[in-house]
C-alpha cells in the first residue's frame, strides 16, 4: 500500500523542527495543537497521530475528547515530549501510547503540572525557536550532573527548586544559575560551570524524536485499523466538534461552523432540524427502553441510505467526507434511523394503550389536509355513481 504523508500527522512546535521530523519519516507536520485541531486533523484520514507540542495559555488546549475520538476512529495516538506526554499519561488506559522520559515522569507522579513542560518560544515565522528553559529539561540536567558526579543529591534538588521558582516565561539558564548560586558552594559552582560549558541535552527534543519514530514505526507496519471503544460524548462536546471540525471537499477544507451558518439560513432549516430532533428523541427513547438494532438492520439501513443518495461506490468516500462524515459517523446516523424505525413499528406496545399505525396515519392526514382531499374525492366518486345509477 502506498504511503501518504497524511498517514502520519505530527503536532510540533518548539520541541523539534518540522524538517527534522520529516527526515525521520514522511509525515504531515502541524503547529502546536489547540482545542479542535485533532478533530480537524482526522479529516486527513491519518493512520497515526503524534502529539508532541500543544498550546497552554494563549488558547484553549487540545481536549481529551478529541484524542478519544481519534482512538474510536481506529487512529493510533502517540504522545510525548510536551503536551503529548501530559495527555498520554491521562489517557493511557484508554489506548493512547505514551513515549519517552517526560511521559514516564507524568505517569509516575514525578511531574504533575503542565507548567513542567511550558516554555516561551518564537512564532511560526521563526520556527517556534525556544526562548526559555522548560522545567523538565532542568530535571534532566540535574540527573545527568548527578551521574557525572558534578552535583550531589542536595545540589541537584537545589537546582530544580531554583528553576521551579522562576516563571516559565523568564526561566533561562542564566537566571537559573543566578537563583541557585546561594545554595551551592564555590567548588560545586565551579564544577557545574565547567560541566555545563560542554552543553546539556534537550530532553523535550529527545522525547519528541522518540515519539515521532514510534508513530512512524507503527505506520510502516501497516496494521489494519482497530476501532476503539465506542464513546458517547456529552452534548457540549458534540456541539463543540460540530463547530470546530472541518469538512473536506476534494482537496479543500471548509470550516464546519461556516457550513452550519449557511444551513441555518436555508428555507428548510426548521424542517430539517425538527426531523433530526424527532429522530434523535425516538432513538434515545428506544435505547432507554432497551431496544437495539441488529447488525442486519444496521446494514439494511445503510444500504437503503446509499440507494437514496444514488452514489457510485467509487465516489462514496469523497461523498462521505463532503458531508462531514466517515464510516463510523454514518453508522451512528444509520443506527438512529434504525432505532427510530423500531420505535415506530412497535409504537402500539411502547406505551400503555399506545397509538396504532392507522391512528398515526389519520392524525397526520387530518393535520395536513390530505384527509379532506381523500374524503372529497370519495364523495365525488359516490355522487358520480349515484348519478349513473
Amino acid at each position: 500500500m502506498k504511503r501518504r504523508p497524511d498517514d502520519l500527522v505530527v503536532f510540533l512546535g518548539p520541541s523539534l523542527p518540522a524538517a527534522e521530523a520529516r527526515r525521520i519519516a514522511p509525515c504531515t507536520v502541524l503547529p502546536p495543537a489547540r482545542q479542535g485541531d485533532v478533530w480537524r486533523a482526522l479529516s486527513l484520514k491519518p493512520r497515526a497521530l503524534v502529539l508532541v507540542d500543544g498550546v497552554f495559555e494563549a488558547q484553549p488546549s487540545v481536549w481529551h475528547h478529541e484524542l478519544l475520538a481519534a482512538l474510536e476512529a481506529g487512529v493510533a495516538v502517540f504522545g510525548g515530549g510536551s503536551m503529548g506526554a501530559l495527555r498520554a499519561s491521562e489517557l493511557s488506559e484508554h489506548g493512547m501510547v505514551g513515549v519517552g522520559r517526560i511521559f514516564g515522569w507524568y505517569r509516575d507522579g514525578v511531574a504533575v503540572d503542565d507548567a513542567e513542560v511550558a516554555l516561551l518560544h518564537a512564532d511560526t515565522e521563526h520556527g517556534w525557536r525556544p526562548l526559555t528553559v522548560p522545567l523538565v529539561n532542568v530535571r534532566h540536567a540535574a540527573e545527568l550532573a548527578r551521574k557525572a558526579r558534578v552535583l550531589g543529591r542536595a545540589g541537584a534538588q537545589a537546582l530544580v527548586d531554583a528553576a521551579a521558582g522562576i516563571f516559565y516565561q523568564e526561566r533561562t539558564w542564566t537566571r537559573i544559575r543566578e537563583a541557585v548560586e546561594p545554595a551551592w558552594t564555590r567548588p560545586v559552582r565551579d564544577a557545574w560551570d565547567a560541566w555545563f560549558a560542554g552543553g546539556v541535552e534537550d530532553l523535550k527534543r529527545l522525547d519528541a524524536i522518540e515519539c515521532v519514530r514510534a508513530g512512524a514505526e507503527f505506520v510502516s507496519r501497516a496494521p489494519p485499523p482497530q476501532p476503539g471503544a465506542r464513546r458517547n460524548p456529552s452534548s457540549l462536546v458534540r456541539r463543540r466538534r460540530l463547530m470546530e471540525d472541518v469538512t473536506r471537499v476534494g482537496s479543500r477544507a471548509v470550516d464546519s461552523g461556516r457550513v452550519m451558518e449557511l444551513l441555518r439560513g436555508a428555507p428548510d432549516a426548521d424542517a430539517w432540524a425538527e426531523a433530526g430532533l424527532r429522530r434523535a428523541l425516538l432513538a434515545g427513547w428506544a435505547r432507554s427502553l432497551g431496544l437495539a438494532a441488529t447488525e442486519e438492520e444496521l446494514a439494511a439501513e445503510e444500504a437503503a441510505w446509499w440507494t437514496e443518495r444514488n452514489v457510485r461506490a467509487s465516489r462514496r468516500e469523497g461523498f462521505l467526507a463532503a458531508n462531514g462524515l466517515d464510516a463510523l459517523e454514518l453508522r451512528r446516523l444509520c443506527e438512529a434511523r434504525a432505532l427510530e424505525r423500531l420505535a415506530l413499528q412497535h409504537a402500539s406496545r411502547l406505551l400503555p394503550d399506545g397509538p396504532s399505525w392507522d391512528e398515526a396515519l389519520a392524525s397526520e392526514a387530518r393535520l395536513g389536509g390530505q384527509w379532506e382531499q381523500a374524503a372529497r374525492a370519495l364523495a365525488e366518486a359516490d355522487d358520480t355513481a349515484d348519478e349513473g345509477g
